[in-house]
């Protein structure tokens, strides 16, 4: 099965109805959505597109998108690599301006760099699941729910995850 192509299309099938959920949440959480989602009113960039539904979907389930997606604009180099060596697993985005499209997006799996040059956030969220699955990966827990939906609301792509999980009665992923 083609994860790069299933992924996406999965994603772009169920975005009307995330957009849908995302609007309709109010309180921080809904002011967050908005924000996140206020980049998609302002560009109609497919790529754009994709990765603002994934950070919104992190921020709908009560988890920080920064715990998927780290954004570096124009930082030291040093400040960068003692980050990713922190990182446990992620998607990194170096930009030179905080307006600019990522000029490096990249995967980091235990402090290393395991992928680099993707094309955009999206695909690189597809690489992550991928490798996580193929790697028989645990999740951190500050990723937990953001995977377990992904598996759930993007057509079960990695369907034989699911056996053992406990969020699969979660309210939140369910309701996806």
């Amino acid at each position: 099965m083609p994860l790069q192509s299933k992924f996406l299309s999965q994603l772009d099938a169920h975005s009307e109805r995330l957009i849908s959920l995302f609007k309709k949440r109010g309180g921080q959480i809904g002011k967050r959505l908005a924000s996140i989602m206020a980049a998609m009113a302002e560009d109609d960039d497919v790529d754009l597109g994709r990765e603002c539904i994934i950070k919104a979907l992190c921020v709908y389930l009560n988890e920080d998108p920064e715990n998927l997606v780290r954004e570096y604009v124009a930082a030291d180099e040093a400040l960068i690599q003692g980050s990713i060596e922190e990182t446990t697993v992620g998607i990194y985005a170096f930009k030179q301006r905080e307006a600019d499209i990522p000029d490096n997006i990249g995967i980091v799996l235990e402090g290393q760099v395991v992928l680099q040059e993707l094309d955009n956030v999206a695909l690189a969220a597809a690489m992550l699941f991928g490798l996580m699955f193929a790697l028989n990966l645990d999740y951190p827990p500050e990723l937990r729910t953001i995977h377990v939906t992904n598996i759930t609301s993007y057509g079960n792509v990695f369907k034989e995850v699911m056996t053992n999980d406990k969020c699969s009665t979660d309210d939140r992923c369910t309701s996806l």
